[in-house]
């Protein structure tokens, strides 16, 4: 049994389809924001991301504080999990546990829709408002690093990730009629 306080501070969190927030500035992908810390008493946070086929994704980073379910709605995605790849296809499930160097992009002939849940939830909605304003050039790119420990998103390099890309990349380049993004 819970009392008044503790059910308010639990009370159920519903977003109707048609209410949810569509971030579509980046050409390559489409972030649908579902449900944040604020809204789940910091219990989670999660968005819906659909990234197109050969988009970049996400850089590698790490979250200090959360972890990060990916469930794989639709399509195929490259992921980076510390020192190797791996490929996620529909109906896989992943958990990257806090500290965990990762990054992700859809393979190059397959879009990707992927449910993202972070637990415990941080306030993340203007992290992804905020990358929004820096695809339409209503923002400087390097705001994304000033915010790194407000948002919970940490980013590093990673040789592994930046041969893979650029292997993605010529994969596209040598597809005939097939744009570049």
């Amino acid at each position: 049994m819970h009392t008044d306080t503790q059910a308010q501070a639990l009370s159920a969190h519903l977003l109707r389809a048609a209410a949810a927030e569509t971030l579509d500035g980046d050409p390559g992908s489409a972030i649908t924001l579902l449900a944040d810390a604020d809204s789940t008493a910091g219990l989670l946070t999660s968005n819906r991301s659909l990234m197109r086929a050969g988009s970049e994704g996400a850089p590698p980073h790490y979250h200090r504080r959360a972890a990060e379910l990916f469930f794989m709605l639709d399509g195929r995605l490259e992921v980076l999990l510390d020192d190797r790849i791996d490929v996620l296809e529909a109906g896989d499930l992943l958990v990257v546990p806090p500290g965990m160097p990762h990054a992700f992009a859809p393979s190059a002939d397959s879009d990707a829709d992927v449910l993202f849940v972070f637990t415990p939830g941080t306030a993340r909605f203007d992290y992804y408002r905020l990358l929004d304003k820096a695809h339409r050039g209503e923002a400087d790119w390097s705001l994304i690093t000033e915010t790194q420990d407000r948002f919970d998103n940490h980013y590093v390099d990673s040789a592994i990730w930046a041969q893979a890309r650029r292997a993605a990349s010529d994969l596209q380049v040598t597809r005939p009629g097939r744009p570049r993004s």
